[in-house]
């Protein structure tokens, strides 16, 4: 069964979501466990001559900031007896798909678990969805586990496409 499990994580609650369903599923087979870990690209604006120095500010503040996520996440995970270590990329530009993609491939995953915030409508739009690009570019299964922000509010479902024909209400 799994051998190896890749589970990407940011520290959100939905992550964590994740995570946890990662550490049942590698209880039960007896897999490792990879965390990753991306350092997010940050828009800012500035003109050239202040850049360097806040630059390097940024970058740094990133890098410990995604050390910290790791790092309480590998304890959590050793916790529960099971194998586990991190990956933190540096990466600015490049997509998330890509780079887990590129981590299945370089440390052989078997599966993939991942959080999802579940994003509709507008929201989907113009924030994308990491979890959608993993599924459709991942060369193995991808087990997406819904946070509570999930969730979805009344006022929300009001803008969600309903669904029409003989399906209607499956």
């Amino acid at each position: 069964m799994y051998q190896r499990i890749l589970v990407p994580i940011d520290g959100s609650p939905t992550s964590n979501a994740g995570l946890a369903e990662a550490i049942k599923l590698a209880k039960l087979t007896g897999a490792r466990v990879r965390l990753l870990h991306r350092t997010h690209d940050v828009p800012y604006v500035m003109s050239p001559e202040g850049y360097g120095s806040v630059a390097v500010d940024i970058l740094a503040s990133l890098q410990e900031a995604g050390t910290s996520i790791l790092e309480k996440a590998r304890i959590q995970v050793e916790a529960q007896g099971i194998a586990v270590d991190t990956v933190l990329l540096d990466t600015l530009g490049a997509r998330l798909c890509e780079l887990v993609v590129a981590q299945v491939t370089e440390w052989g995953a078997d599966v993939i678990v991942l959080g999802t915030h579940g994003r509709r409508g507008m929201e989907r739009v113009l924030l994308g969805s990491d979890a959608e690009q993993i599924v459709r570019t991942a060369t193995v299964p991808v087990l997406l586990i819904r946070g509570k922000e999930a969730e979805v509010t009344p006022e929300e479902a009001t803008f969600l496409p309903r669904a029409s024909g003989p399906m209607a209400g499956l």
